[in-house]
Order: C-alpha cells, then structure tokens, then sequence
C-alpha cells in the first residue's frame, strides 16, 4: 500500500429535467406523420423510404433504456426542431459544461475530504467537449482553483477509465499529486432525434473522481488501482463526423453523419470478442478470478451487451447487484455511466473487497481497471 494510488472521492451531477421514452416516442411518431405526408408523392413512387414509428416497448426491449436525464428540453420534442435549444453564453461566462463538472467535482472533493488547492491537475474527459479551446479543464481550474494545470482528453465512451489510468500515471511519474478527473457528457447535443434506430440512446450527466497516493488519503472509503488496462482498435461502425473542418464545406455541413451515428449489430458482433480478451488478459495477468470481484461497475451503453459480459464472465447471469444498470434511468451517458454505477454502489464495500470499473465504445477502445477497497 505504501505506493498505492487510490480513488478518494467521486461526484455526480444529475441534470434537472428527464424524459422518458414515451415522451420521445409521441414527438417521433409526430415527425414520422409529418415527413410521411410531405414526402407522399415521392415515397408512392418508390424514390423516398417511408418512416416507421418507434415505441416505448421497443425503446426498451432495444436498449433497457426507460428514461434519460438532459440539461435543456426545450425543442427535443418539438417534431420541428428535435434538438435541444442551448442558448449560447458569451465567452466571459462560465460554459455550460465547466458547469456540469464544477458540481460534480466538488461533491468528489467533499468525498474525499480535500479542498481545490489540494489538487495540481484537472483531466476533463468526455466524449465532446463543447470547444477547442481554451481546455474545459482550465476553465474549471480557474473557476474551482485548484493549482498546476489541466487538460482535455477524448477517447468517446472509455474516456473516464483512460483519464483514470492517466491520472494515475501522473502521479506515480511525479507531475502530479492529486488529481481531480471529470467527466461532463453533453449527449443530448449529439443525438438525431429523427434517427429511429439512436433518438432514444442519450442523456446528460456529468461525474468526477479524485485520485491521490493512498499514503496521503484521508477519505474514510478509498479504492486502490490493482490493475489498469486500455485497448484500442479502430472503426468506423460508431462514429460522429462533428469538427471544425465542416465548415469548410457548406454543401455537407448539416449532414446527419454530424450527429452520432453507428452500425448496431456490427459494433455488437465486432466488440463482444474484444472485451472478453481484454478482460481475460488484465485478470490473467493480475492473478484474479471474475468470481473474486464484488462488483462489476460496467459501461452504461446496452443492457444486452452489458448482459453479455457478465454471463461470459461469470459463467451465469448474477443477481442485479453483482453488476448494477443505471442506463434504465440515465440512459447511456458516454464515459460517465461505469461511473455513475460506481459512485452509487461501492459503499457496502469492505476492506479487501475486490470490483472492475470498465468501459468501452466507439474507436474502438475499452479501458478497465481491478480496485480494492481499503
């Protein structure tokens, strides 16, 4: 333990407005009438596709998806906007998504009973961020002021665990004493709301984690990193064209591959294999056995792919507590949603109790790491 690195502290933010499936289904469903009547003539020659409704049962039997939380409502469920209507903030205001973070650092500070000066880097990582530049980072660094420096990183749906593996890596090269990672998903923004098959899969929450050397740790609750792992592969079968280089070509700018966008069965058959070779290297490696863990803390994108790595893990599928769904209510929130599980269910942990925080997506790409409670 003398050279440990522990999780202290972790923060959740949960937005103020929800909706549920049955909302979006209706604001689809009206989208469909209204794009089936203006496209008629077109659709009975054959030149245009007709629209099929969705459904609330088919919302969840797809996903296990039931509701999602989001930051602003107006216009998703308008069937002529479908999009969420984000006012813009002028560049001397706090951004929208420093603000997500700021709260859920600070209850990951109080967690970890710290203050902001204790920490000397800010990792944002999330699958947007909502500029180029200046680093949301630095922006929450300024605003919450904790010293050294800060810094964005994106790796899509993994992008929690890389920062954790970061962040620990910084520490025990010396850059860093503590570190405050957060992780502010705006999906909202990215999803087609005109998509049958993806206006159901997002929501909006922001989580943060607080790393630090065990020797230094004054939380009353801490997870030591046994084991970290990441792993990349590229593909185009989840992907969003959304950059600054769009611009540059008026004539596809609007285009909906701009939104997110995926090959489902692909990522599903593609993806499986990955993660179970991934997760049976780190446990071979490692000494564990998946009967050894407590808690399996997964990424929060589709309950039957969730469903998928547990059984092949285990060999059968567990009591809901042994690997814990809040996609149900939160929908998938990118790289927050292993960390979401993690902070609502680790505190009936013991010392020497073993879990796996693990996620994965597009890229592809699938971080993990093996903690113990301490």
């Amino acid at each position: 333990m003398k050279d440990a690195i522990v999780i202290s502290g972790t923060g959740l933010f949960t937005p103020p407005e929800g909706i549920t499936n049955q909302e979006l289904v209706d604001s689809f469903n009206q989208y469909v009438d209204l794009f089936n009547t203006e496209n008629s003539a077109q659709i009975d020659l054959g030149h245009v596709a007709a629209l099929n409704y969705s459904s609330s049962e088919f919302i969840e039997k797809a996903s296990g998806i039931k509701h999602r939380f989001v930051m602003v409502k107006e216009g998703i469920l308008d069937p002529e906007v479908m999009m969420p209507l984000i006012p813009e903030r002028a560049s001397d205001s706090l951004s929208l998504q420093a603000e997500m973070g700021l709260y859920a650092a600070k209850q990951a500070l109080d967690n970890a009973g710290l203050k902001a000066d204790d920490i000397d880097l800010v990792i944002v990582a999330c699958a947007y961020t909502q500029r180029a530049y200046p680093a949301m980072a630095i922006e929450i660094q300024q605003t919450l002021g904790t010293r050294g420096y800060g810094f964005d990183m994106q790796v899509a749906c993994s992008s929690a665990t890389f920062a954790l593996v970061t962040a620990a890596n910084a520490i025990r090269s010396g850059s860093a004493r503590r570190v405050l990672v957060i992780n502010p998903e705006i999906c909202s923004a990215q999803v087609n709301y005109r998509d049958r098959d993806s206006h159901f899969i997002f929501g909006d929450v922001a989580t943060a984690l607080v790393l630090e050397p065990a020797a230094t740790c004054r939380a009353q609750q801490a997870f030591e990193i046994l084991s970290s792992r990441c792993f990349t592969h590229y593909s185009n079968n989840i992907r969003s064209n959304f950059g600054f280089l769009n611009r540059c070509d008026p004539a596809t700018s609007g285009e909906a591959d701009k939104l997110f966008h995926q090959q489902g069965r692909k990522v599903f058959k593609e993806l499986l294999p990955m993660i179970y070779q991934h997760l049976d290297a780190q446990l071979e490696e490692a000494g564990i056995t998946p009967e050894q863990f407590k808690r399996l803390w997964l990424h929060q994108a589709n309950i039957n792919m969730n469903q998928f790595v547990v059984k092949k893990l285990l060999g059968e599928t567990p009591e809901p507590l042994k690997a814990p769904v809040v996609l149900d209510q939160y929908a998938n929130t990118a790289s927050a949603g292993s960390v979401i599980a993690f902070h609502k269910y680790h505190q009936d942990f013991k010392p020497g109790d073993l879990g796996l925080l693990s996620s994965f997506g597009a890229g592809y790409s699938i971080g993990s790491l093996i903690l113990r409670a301490c």
